[in-house]
């Protein structure tokens, strides 16, 4: 009878529960992750909207021009390396609408490194 490739002196059975352990922790961590802009759950859709639209390393001409073709007001900040938007949106599961201000943050090359929410 030949023997199936494993481990050596493993079971073929034990080096496949490993295989699969590692797959089903991979996934497990993927599905959970979250951005961690926010703690706020109003803000959760918000957050996901940005999180996909402005990733981090998105220049900041970028980011201005999303803002004004979404019609979000941008507010004159003090420091060159940030921008404060207001955005207004509609909760898709509960139909209200809520607004947050934003300030997103660059780095010296002018590429985004992250952004803050708060509910207004």
């Amino acid at each position: 009878m030949k023997n199936s490739p494993s481990l050596p002196g493993r079971p073929v059975y034990l080096s496949a529960g490993l295989i699969l352990f590692s797959i089903v922790a991979l996934l497990s961590a993927a599905g959970c992750s979250q951005s961690g802009h926010t703690s706020d759950p109003r803000l959760r859709q918000i957050d996901e909207m940005l999180d996909s639209q402005l990733p981090a390393g998105t220049p900041k001409p970028r980011v201005i021009l999303y803002l004004n073709s979404q019609g979000f007001p941008i507010e004159n900040a003090a420091d060159p390396k940030t921008i404060t938007a207001t955005i207004h949106h509609v909760d898709t599961e509960t139909l209200k609408p809520i607004t947050a201000s934003v300030t997103f943050h660059f780095d010296p090359q002018d590429r985004l490194t992250t952004y803050e929410l708060t509910a207004r």
